[in-house]
């Protein structure tokens, strides 16, 4: 295995379920050296998901003040050994106090990038609104799209 997707979030609540969503439209593909995981965003499970990884790209969920739910950031950090990384999703969990953890334990991957997607709706139950079910479709795209060129969602 080279690269790994984590989608982060609960497909319990709602909108919080992008980054798993983004996980199964990825499954459809049949990619090589391709690791899908789910994570509910603790911590200590990123970091043991993450462990011995060369590349990784984390899906989350993200809130923002003025939200557009459906827009996507895109951030790749080339050296996640050296620069810090301040990301908070939907859901409480400080993206970067992971980073920053597993630095200290030096369990970083190689290459870490994550996508944030703006939610609407983060309250019980299931299913995505539809810009954010838009932009999950998209990001699974792009993400195929990066890793090969001949997957099709």
């Amino acid at each position: 295995m080279t690269t790994m997707v984590i989608g982060v979030g609960n497909p319990y609540r709602r909108d919080d379920g992008v980054g798993p969503a983004v996980v199964d439209l990825l499954r459809r593909t049949d990619i090589p050296g391709v690791t899908l995981e789910y994570s509910l965003g603790e911590t200590a499970e990123l970091i043991e998901l993450w462990a011995g990884v060369p590349r990784v790209i984390v899906v989350d969920a993200v809130r923002a003040e003025l939200a557009h739910p459906g827009r996507v950031h895109h951030l790749a950090v080339p050296d996640v050994h050296t620069e810090r990384i301040r990301a908070a999703s939907s859901h409480g969990l400080d993206l970067g106090e992971a980073v920053e953890l597993a630095r200290v334990l030096h369990r970083l991957p190689q290459r870490l990038e994550l996508f944030g997607i703006e939610v609407e709706r983060v309250g019980h139950g299931q299913g995505l609104s539809s810009p954010v079910a838009a932009a999950a479709l998209r990001v699974a795209t792009e993400i195929a799209g990066m890793l090969t060129t001949t997957a099709v969602i």
